[in-house]
């Protein structure tokens, strides 16, 4: 199989452009120590920022203390892939519900790390897969076109697919619920939360974060979220920017109908669209987070899970 093809190279074309525009955005922003990008890999999962995404906007990045909560990197083996996943959960407690949090392409991060402690102090057990670890590590590339043509590109739906069921299988041995299950993701992982809705029967429900939702396709993304509006085991709440330059309101409006036509889990999915919002409105370490969306998105999150039985 060809991976260096044009096709192969644009297939994450919209997620990139919109990664790179939300670059150029105005706010005042201070770059870290190139080490505390370094200390990821060093140290294991959500410990620094990825590079490539890269100055950090130290003024706003968001830190949910881990006191009262159990957090770290477990290992998952995955058909003999050792499976880095991070986790957060109340700490003592068990029969939890579930939450998947899948990652931007940069991978396991600290933001994705803290995003887990959020829902952890919610009364959640998150888990959040390194899903790229057989492509490559993620967070050791400062271009975001390389990172997308030798990582992010190589990965197959299916394997995502794959790792989060043998998420899910280790949270139902260690504490969790897996009759509770939600899943959200951003970017990337956004586009993977209604592909994840649809192939794996214990979610209930999934918030998705300006993910794509269709596009060219090719053997490893053989389809889009538009292709499985039958098939959603839960409803969908999709957070999406007006301003998003990677995510068209056109192609909102094409989900919105092919919805209108799909399952009972389909028709009760919904979309909310922030005016003036860029892509990753919701990352507060980057200079695209846009506060009011991004708490406004975090409230109806948390509601949507609880209301689908995610609880």
């Amino acid at each position: 199989m060809t991976l260096n093809t044009p096709d192969a190279l644009a297939r994450h074309a919209d997620d990139a452009m919109a990664l790179l525009t939300s670059h150029a955005d105005a706010h005042v922003r201070m770059a870290p120590p190139r080490r505390a990008f370094l200390a990821q890999s060093a140290a294991g999962l959500g410990i620094g920022y990825a590079l490539a995404a890269g100055e950090v906007a130290a003024q706003t990045a968001i830190k949910t203390p881990s006191e009262g909560l159990t957090v770290g990197e477990v290992m998952i083996d995955v058909g003999g892939h050792k499976m880095p996943v991070y986790r957060a959960a109340p700490a003592g407690k068990t029969n939890l519900p579930v939450v998947l949090v899948i990652s931007e392409i940069f991978g396991v991060h600290e933001y994705i790390a803290d995003t887990a402690r959020r829902f952890a102090r919610a009364g959640y057990m998150a888990l959040a897969p390194e899903l790229f670890g057989r492509q490559g590590d993620a967070s050791s590339y400062g271009e975001i076109a390389k990172l997308v043509a030798e990582v992010i590109n190589k990965v197959p739906d299916a394997q995502v697919v794959g790792d989060c069921q043998a998420a899910l299988a280790w949270a139902k041995a260690n504490g969790g619920d897996t009759k509770r299950v939600g899943v959200t993701g951003f970017c990337w992982g956004g586009r993977q939360t209604w592909l994840l809705n649809a192939a794996i029967p214990e979610i209930k429900a999934g918030v998705a974060w300006y993910g794509r939702l269709l596009g060219s396709t090719n053997p490893l993304q053989p389809s889009h979220p538009v292709d499985h509006v039958a098939k959603l085991n839960g409803p969908v709440l999709g957070l999406y920017g007006e301003k998003d330059p990677g995510i068209p309101l056109s192609t909102v409006d094409q989900m919105k109908a092919a919805l209108a036509q799909g399952n009972a889990a389909a028709k009760k999915s919904e979309f909310v669209i922030y005016p003036d919002a860029p892509h990753a409105f919701h990352a507060d370490y980057r200079p695209s987070f846009r506060k009011e969306a991004a708490e406004d998105g975090w409230k109806r999150c948390l509601a949507w899970f609880v209301a689908n039985g995610v609880v």
